[in-house]
C-alpha cells in the first residue's frame, strides 16, 4: 500500500509504504496507491478505557470484542486497558482489534469502590503481595484505587496508608511495572505522589504544591474529563445520604478545567483517557480530545496526548521506519479542526484497512 501526504506530527509531505503490515518510506514495487493527498496521524490512544466493562459490570467477551470495535472505529488503535473486571485477553489475539495494553484488577478494600469491579483486600497490608500478582498478570501497569467514599466519614477518603503504598509501588517498579491510581479528592493525594507513583487517573483534587510536584518528577495525569464533566453532578445528585460528600463532588467537577489547565502550564504529562466502559460510552476518544483543547492545550498538543505523545510514553511507536502500520488518513489537517478526525478517509490497523 502507498500513501502520500502530510505526516504527523512532524508535519512534511511524504510517501509512506506498507509492507507486512509495517511503515516505510522506501519503493515498494506494485503498491496499490490508497492516498495522494491527505494528513497522516499515528492511530489514536485512548488511555483511560475498559474493554470488558458494562454499567452492570464485566461483560461477556463477544460484548467486549464490540466495545473494542466502537473504539477502533473511532480511531482508537491503542488502548492502554485502565482496570477490568474480567479476561480480555481474547481480544489482544483479534487482529481487527485495537492493541491493548492489560492493565489487571483494580486493587481496593471491601466497600470501597464500585461492587465486583475490583480485587477486595481483606487488609491494607496485602497491597503489596497483590500488586506483585497483578504486575505479573498485566502487561507493565498495575491500577489502584486511591480513594473513594468512606461512610463511615461520609466524604472522600484514602484507602491505604503511605507507607503501604511506598512498599507497594516500590515492588511494582521492581517487577517493572508502572502503577497508576483513581483518585478523585485531595487527602490521598500526598501518599501516592510520595510513594513514587506514575501517572493519577482523574486528578480532580490536585491542587498548586502536588502539580509542581508531579511536574518535578514526571507523573502523567489522565484526567478523563469527559466523565469527570458528564457524570460528577449525577454522583452527587445521587448521594443525598452524604451531603459532605456530594458538595465535594460539585467542588471537584466545578474545578476540573482549571486543574488540567495549571497542571498543563505547569509542565505535567497530560494524556487522554475518554474511561470509556460503566457511565461512558465507547468510542469517544475525540470527545476527551476536544476536552483538552477547551481545558487550555493547543489543539495539536491536545492531539498529540491521544496520539503521538501517548504513544512514546506507553512505549510504542509511531509513524517512523519499520513501526506497525497504525494510522487515521484525514482529508483536513487535524491541528487546525480536531472535528477533522471524526471523518476519518481510512482507518488502517496492522496494515491493513478496517474503517
Amino acid at each position: 500500500m502507498h500513501l502520500h501526504g502530510v505526516v504527523l506530527p512532524e508535519g512534511r509531505q511524504r510517501d509512506v509504504w506498507i509492507s507486512e503490515g509495517r511503515i516505510g518510506f522506501e519503493r515498494t514495487e506494485d503498491a496499490e496507491t490508497l492516498v495522494r493527498d491527505g494528513f497522516l496521524v499515528p492511530g489514536l490512544v485512548d488511555a483511560h478505557c475498559h474493554p470488558g466493562l458494562g454499567a452492570g459490570g464485566a461483560v461477556s467477551v463477544a460484548e467486549a470484542e464490540e466495545q473494542a470495535r466502537t473504539d477502533r472505529d473511532a480511531g482508537t488503535l491503542l488502548i492502554r486497558d485502565c482496570g477490568v473486571p474480567m479476561d480480555n485477553r481474547p481480544l489482544q489475539q483479534r487482529a481487527d482489534l485495537p492493541r491493548i495494553i492489560r492493565c489487571g484488577r483494580h486493587l481496593s478494600l471491601p466497600k470501597r469502590y464500585i461492587p465486583g469491579l475490583g480485587l477486595d483486600l481483606e487488609h491494607p497490608d496485602q497491597l503489596p503481595e497483590a500488586v506483585a500478582e497483578q504486575a505479573a498478570d498485566g502487561d507493565g501497569w498495575v491500577k489502584l484505587v486511591g480513594d473513594w467514599i468512606d461512610r463511615s466519614v461520609g466524604d472522600l477518603a484514602p484507602l491505604w496508608p503511605d507507607e503501604v503504598l511506598a512498599e507497594a509501588v516500590k515492588v511494582a517498579h521492581e517487577a517493572g511495572a508502572r502503577v497508576t491510581a483513581h483518585v478523585f479528592g485531595e487527602e490521598a493525594l500526598p501518599g501516592l505522589v510520595g510513594a513514587g507513583i506514575d501517572c493519577l487517573e482523574h486528578g480532580t483534587g490536585l491542587g498548586e504544591d502536588l502539580i509542581a510536584e508531579l511536574a518535578r518528577r514526571g507523573v502523567a495525569l489522565v484526567p478523563t474529563l469527559v466523565n469527570v464533566l458528564e457524570n460528577f453532578p449525577d454522583i452527587a445528585d445521587q448521594a443525598g445520604k452524604y451531603p459532605s460528600y456530594a458538595a465535594h463532588m460539585r467542588a471537584l467537577h466545578a474545578g476540573a478545567r482549571d486543574t488540567v489547565a495549571a497542571a498543563h502550564a505547569a509542565g505535567v504529562p497530560i494524556y487522554a483517557g475518554s474511561d470509556a466502559g460503566g457511565l461512558v460510552a465507547h468510542g469517544r476518544v475525540v470527545d476527551e480530545i476536544e476536552a483538552l483543547h477547551r481545558a487550555g492545550l493547543t489543539a495539536e498538543q491536545a492531539l498529540g496526548a491521544a496520539s503521538w505523545a501517548a504513544r512514546e510514553w506507553l512505549g510504542h511507536p509511531s509513524l517512523t521506519a519499520g513501526a506497525p502500520a497504525d494510522l487515521l488518513v484525514l482529508d483536513e489537517d487535524p491541528r487546525e479542526n480536531l472535528a477533522a478526525l471524526r471523518r476519518p478517509k481510512a482507518v488502517i490497523l496492522r496494515g491493513r484497512v478496517v474503517g
